[in-house]
């Protein structure tokens, strides 16, 4: 299964990936060192609404997994029980749920039973930027090309949007997979940064 952890404090330096038109491990704060991702800016909204998908919805449904596009009827502690098989903390649902309903996003439901087996979001302002944040797939899972099918599904979506920035964190073990989706490391020399400040300067002020 494809894992991609984000995180919202990371506590060292990090390198900017930019997007072009991605596993496991991009979404939690991280304990590792991790690299900021940024989505290669492509053609307008119109031109990328329409951005080719490795497989398609009927496929999916052929193979028994259904797309969702919104978070309405997940089932919330499934999810959780994902995140924590590929390492991910445990969230509390209450805030889990209120961070999907600001989010884009996109997941994969087998069976019809609403539980997730591949999920990803998205959260921006809706009009230029967006992070991609909870990439995962189950790990029973993996190797399908889930992962992948929720990422490109995510990008489309925002690109129809017309969202141009597109950034993600990602652990350098999946630097490659986003690569793969059309993201690249420190576009044009940006860095990307994360606020970070240690208990003991938190108590000072």
């Amino acid at each position: 299964m494809i894992s991609v952890h984000h995180s919202s404090s990371i506590a060292m330096p990090m390198q900017l990936l930019r997007p072009r038109v991605t596993p496991a491990g991009l979404n939690n704060p991280p304990k590792a060192e991790a690299v900021a991702v940024r989505r290669r800016p492509g053609p307008g909204p119109r031109a990328c609404a329409c951005l080719s998908l490795t497989v398609s919805d009927a496929e999916l449904s052929s193979r028994g997994f259904a797309v969702r596009r919104t978070a309405e009827g997940i089932d919330v502690a499934a999810l959780n029980e994902v995140f924590a098989r590929v390492g991910f903390p445990r969230r509390q649902e209450d805030r889990l749920r209120r961070a999907l309903q600001h989010s884009r996003v996109v997941w994969l439901e087998a069976a019809g039973d609403r539980r997730p087996v591949a999920f990803a979001r998205a959260a921006g302002d809706g009009v230029f930027n967006a992070v991609v944040w909870d990439v995962v797939v189950e790990p029973s899972c993996q190797g399908l090309g889930l992962g992948r099918a929720v990422m490109e599904r995510l990008v489309q979506d925002l690109r129809r949007d017309g969202v141009a920035n597109i950034v993600l964190y990602a652990e350098p073990r999946v630097v490659g997979f986003y690569k793969l989706l059309d993201f690249a490391m420190d576009p044009d020399g940006i860095r990307g940064m994360a606020y970070y400040r240690s208990s003991a300067a938190a108590t000072s002020l």
